[in-house]
């Protein structure tokens, strides 16, 4: 990979098109924030309709060329695997990139960056397994299969909060099936993406599969999702936004992927080891400060336990280290935007007017060297309701709302209560109860005395308005090809159309 972390410092990183750097034709960039400082470190393109235009005519020139379209599926699945190695070996670039984009810790990207690399190597292996199938019919003489086929040029425009490991999940089956790309990444973390295309090419693919157009969603994320030559669009982010993509990309009928908010259910029964539960809810909230999608930021517990599992949840939030993303020994560092910041605080203000208890946290940390950079402290609402504000809308940051219940009944009734169904979590020595949960809680994922326990060999997504689609395991492979259905009559002749014949 020529791009480093420090050689970024300063600089203007252009569009990626056609397997070359090209400057956007209207000439503007936009700065790229660093969370820590609040300050710009480096400046990205911004894309407009015309850039757009030709990224798509990019990855469908590549599409339709031998060099690609005719490349077997072993050959696609080395490619894919060579791409594996060159983010292994680059790893450590790459983290520190989305450390610097987004400021989450390097500790994690570094460990994130690692394990991607398995992913492209599983869905490398399935490149020649996508199979079809024969289907018997009721004629005699007749062949009746269905092939798998690539869909095209597929658009995907990623989050700022874990820009690779989320693009992973549909580039990495995209490839291996054969379709071509145009990435738009958010504009708050796009340093990660253009270093992946180097990679790509780098790994021996033909020019073109792989494009990245960067820039504001308004221009460059407008332009693509209206896009006549997307085959098919695949978006990560918020519910909002991708209720407008979908309306645009449906115009063109044009079908979607979407991976969408949450707002998702952590409910803790009185059965369970306290220490060991409030381990597993810490990581469900706190962890990347709150900006996962499938964050457990409503915490439901059995009112026996209530008081002395707030009082160790307060204590273990109060040992949470805030810091800079680069020290190993903080646990959370900032937040990646200003406005995130804002909506944060905003949210906290709106659940204690609502009559929420602050039980830890609330504000910005006052450390020396924090105050320049977008923190807030993981806080505890306690004595919430399920009906506040703060409890039905997705914060996206370190927060976490805990209400009491009395029943099994009652707690699915409030679980099951928002417009979102991401995932789910519940904490219980009891297997039969932990079974009725999974069975009656309205989410794609439900985990059982374990949180954010994802794998790539795993299908998954969301329900409600938390998107649709699936992603990981074999399920992906179907999502991004198409079933074309094939006859053959092998009889030797043609009954005249116009000749009934009675049998």
């Amino acid at each position: 990979m020529h791009t480093t972390c420090r050689s970024l410092e300063g600089t203007r990183r252009a569009l990626y098109i056609g397997g070359r750097f090209v400057e956007p034709k209207s000439g503007r960039y936009i700065p790229s924030f660093d969370p820590t400082t609040a300050e710009p470190w480096y400046e990205l393109a911004d894309a407009g309709p015309e850039d757009v235009d030709d990224a798509v005519a990019a990855a469908r020139a590549a599409f339709t060329d031998p060099a690609w379209r005719r490349m077997t599926q072993s050959d696609r699945g080395k490619l894919v695997r060579r791409l594996a190695e060159l983010i292994l070996a680059n790893a450590e670039e790459l983290a520190l990139m989305e450390t610097r984009d987004n400021g989450k810790l390097i500790k994690e990207m570094r460990a994130q960056m690692r394990a991607m690399p398995d992913s492209y190597t599983y869905f490398a292996g399935m490149a020649d397994k996508l199979q079809g199938d024969t289907i018997p019919v009721n004629k005699l003489d007749m062949l009746n299969f269905n092939l798998r086929e690539p869909l095209g040029v597929v658009g995907m425009i990623t989050p700022w909060n874990s820009p690779l490991m989320l693009l992973t999940g549909t580039l990495a089956p995209c490839l291996a099936i054969g379709n071509t790309v145009v990435i738009k990444p958010s504009e708050h973390a796009t340093a990660s993406t253009l270093a992946l295309a180097e990679l790509v090419a780098e790994a021996g693919f033909p020019a073109g599969v792989v494009n990245v157009v960067t820039g504001n969603g308004a221009t460059a994320g407008e332009a693509l999702t209206r896009h006549p030559g997307i085959a098919k669009f695949v978006f990560t982010g918020s519910t909002e936004t991708g209720s407008r993509i979908a309306a645009n990309a449906a115009k063109n009928l044009v079908p979607c992927q979407m991976e969408l908010g949450g707002k998702s259910p952590h409910v803790v029964f009185g059965d369970v080891d306290i220490e060991r539960t409030v381990n597993g809810v810490v990581a469900g909230v706190f962890a990347a400060a709150g900006q996962t999608c499938v964050a457990g930021s409503r915490c439901f517990v059995e009112a026996s336990i209530y008081d002395r599992f707030v009082e160790a949840l307060v204590a273990r939030t109060g040992r949470i280290a805030v810091g800079h993303p680069m020290e190993e020994a903080t646990d959370i560092g900032p937040l990646a935007l200003s406005a995130q910041l804002a909506k944060v605080e905003g949210y906290v203000a709106s659940g204690l007017r609502d009559g929420a208890r602050l039980a830890a946290g609330g504000k910005r940390p006052q450390a020396a060297g924090l105050d320049k950079g977008w923190y807030f402290e993981p806080t505890v609402l306690a004595d919430a309701r399920n009906d506040m504000g703060f409890m039905r809308e997705e914060i996206f940051g370190p927060v976490v709302g805990v209400v009491p219940f009395a029943s099994e009944d009652e707690m699915i009734a409030m679980a099951n209560d928002t417009r979102y169904g991401l995932a789910s979590g519940v904490w219980t020595s009891d297997i039969d109860r932990a079974m009725r949960f999974a069975t009656r809680i309205d989410a794609g994922t439900v985990w059982i005395n374990t949180y954010r326990a994802a794998a790539y060999m795993s299908s998954n997504g969301g329900f409600k308005q938390s998107g649709y689609g699936r992603r990981g395991g074999f399920d992906v492979m179907r999502e991004f090809s198409r079933s074309k259905n094939v006859v053959i009559d092998y009889s030797g002749a043609m009954q005249d159309p116009f000749v009934i014949r009675l049998r």
